[in-house]
């Protein structure tokens, strides 16, 4: 897939897109994270039957989670952090490459920040 660059606007555009697969793939990573105490013990023992209903359950969730990252990924943007629902955009600015930077539950993307600094270093746009 070719690089995209987003402008503001092209990348607020997109977050009616964007968002609900975020919540989404942030509801399911919290079910697999909470889930992870039944699956020790049963990965521990892995000798045991490992298909049980708990096990199928949470690779469900992980197949919907990778579905939903390749989706995001698909419209052209990063997802930066999983755990913080970080999503960056490439942009240009100022005849520098930039990310525009959104976390799940921000109303518009607000920030920009360096390709080297990450969300540490956001400014607003």
């Amino acid at each position: 897939m070719p690089t995209r660059y987003f402008t503001l606007k092209e990348a607020n555009a997109l977050l009616p897109e964007i968002r609900p697969l975020m919540s989404e793939l942030l509801n399911r990573r919290g079910k697999v994270v909470e889930a992870r105490h039944e699956l020790v013990p049963i990965l521990k023992h892995s000798h045991q039957d490992v298909g049980g209903a708990a096990a199928s359950d949470i690779v469900q969730d992980f197949i919907v989670i990778e579905r939903l990252a390749k989706k995001i990924r698909g419209y052209g943007c990063v997802i930066k952090d999983l755990n913080a629902g970080l999503v960056d955009f490439l942009s240009e600015r100022d005849g520098r490459d930039v990310y525009l930077c959104w976390r799940y539950g921000e109303p518009t993307v607000e920030f920009f920040h360096e390709l080297h600094t990450g969300f540490n270093g956001r400014e607003p746009v």
